[in-house]
């Protein structure tokens, strides 16, 4: 038969997704699962950009620029100006989701065996687009014991080469929840001009932040506008992973026409989630309010919980709603698919993520857990407990 591609074999499985079926057979056996594994909110999307969907009197639902619309892009400049950012709609290329927006960064700035410096553990679909495009992930490792703060600029230093062409970093930070201060981008900022790189940022995450920290972004540095590439999304802001709505922001002109090419190629953003996501920035800053709140509530109540079972490392986190826990085995993706086919406490089991897949270097991360704090605080308590339970019978 025909053979597939070199790139498809070597396109990694999420380590979010790949338990779903076990999920299913677990609920199929009428077992009763708390999803831990994956950062979607329970939090209720606002009224305000459901209802600028039913509300619509479209007749012709038809394409936007493929930029995305002016209307849209004037109000998150605006959003940005209010959080320090002084950026020109002009400046903004909306995508379908921030996974379309890192694609076209990929595509836009590297060739294929250039690369890119990570530091892991880091969003697993990375290791996918960087795969997609045909680029090398560098990674660079950030240790639990640190509480996966950045690693010494010297370390960034040993791995840059002819072919390195970005470093790129979430903040705060898929899996780890870490916030990187503002002295640790101005590290980064001096690397970067130093070695003509581009600096990339995924601040999905950017409104939740706890204990005081306030989020810095890459565009609020000074004399960058050419290497820094910021990327977003409306996905957790606003509960609204299902719209598909991102963007992409750089002052730099080259990197934007050239992101456009690969926007036209694909014609446009999809139309009714733009007007979803357009109407969902006059929410009040009251509802970011409550939200943060209540993940903070939720964070306190799952590290406390954690840190009652014996054998197990947490980080803390400072922002986003995920953390990493070091567990007493070998290799979790045998624990979290154990938990689903064999395990349960009154018929309610667990699923988590295993943290492997959110390392690029072999053999790290492999007695790691990522688990997402989205469920209430009741819930998290039980997932807790069972996942307590587990470790006392489980042999790896």
């Amino acid at each position: 038969m025909p053979s597939i591609s070199k790139k498809g074999r070597n396109m990694p499985q999420s380590p979010i997704r790949k338990l779903v079926p076990y999920a299913e057979q677990a609920e199929a056996e009428g077992k009763f699962i708390y999803y831990l594994n994956i950062g979607q909110p329970d939090i209720k999307t606002p009224e305000i950009a459901l209802n600028a969907v039913k509300d619509n009197d479209i007749d012709i639902l038809s394409y936007s620029r493929s930029e995305g619309s002016d209307t849209y892009r004037n109000k998150i400049a605006n959003y940005y100006a209010y959080h320090n950012i002084n950026v020109s709609h002009n400046d903004i290329i909306v995508t379908t989701g921030a996974s379309e927006a890192i694609a076209f960064i990929f595509g836009s700035i590297m060739d294929p065996d250039d690369e890119v410096i990570i530091c892991e553990p880091f969003y697993a679909n990375y290791i996918a687009f960087a795969t997609a495009a045909s680029v090398k992930v560098k990674p660079i490792v950030s240790r639990i014991e640190d509480n996966f703060a950045l690693p010494a600029i010297a370390e960034f230093e040993k791995l840059i080469s002819p072919r390195t062409k970005a470093i790129m970093i979430c903040n705060p930070g898929n899996p780890t929840g870490y916030l990187y201060s503002k002295e640790e981008i101005e590290q980064l900022a001096a690397i970067v001009k130093r070695h003509d790189l581009f600096l990339i940022s995924d601040e999905v995450y950017r409104e939740f932040t706890y204990d005081g920290h306030s989020h810095f972004s890459i565009l609020e540095l000074e004399g960058l506008d050419e290497y820094t590439i910021m990327i977003d999304s409306v996905s957790k802001r606003y509960s609204m992973c299902g719209a598909r709505i991102g963007c992409l922001v750089t002052r730099n002109e080259t990197v934007r026409h050239t992101v456009l090419k690969f926007a036209q190629a694909r014609l446009s953003p999809p139309t009714y989630a733009q007007i979803a996501s357009e109407a969902a920035l006059s929410t009040p800053q009251s509802y970011f309010e409550d939200v943060k709140k209540e993940y903070i509530a939720r964070r306190d109540t799952l590290i406390a919980e954690l840190n009652k079972i014996k054998g197990i490392t947490v980080a803390t986190p400072k922002g986003a709603f995920y953390c990493i826990v070091e567990l007493p085995v070998k290799n979790s993706d045998h624990f979290a698919q154990w938990l689903l086919e064999s395990f349960s406490v009154d018929n309610e089991t667990v699923m988590v993520a295993p943290a492997g897949g959110f390392y690029s270097t072999p053999g790290i991360g492999l007695n790691q857990i990522r688990i997402a704090y989205v469920l209430k605080k009741e819930h998290l308590i039980k997932a807790v407990n069972i996942i307590k339970e587990a470790l006392k019978i489980y042999k790896d």
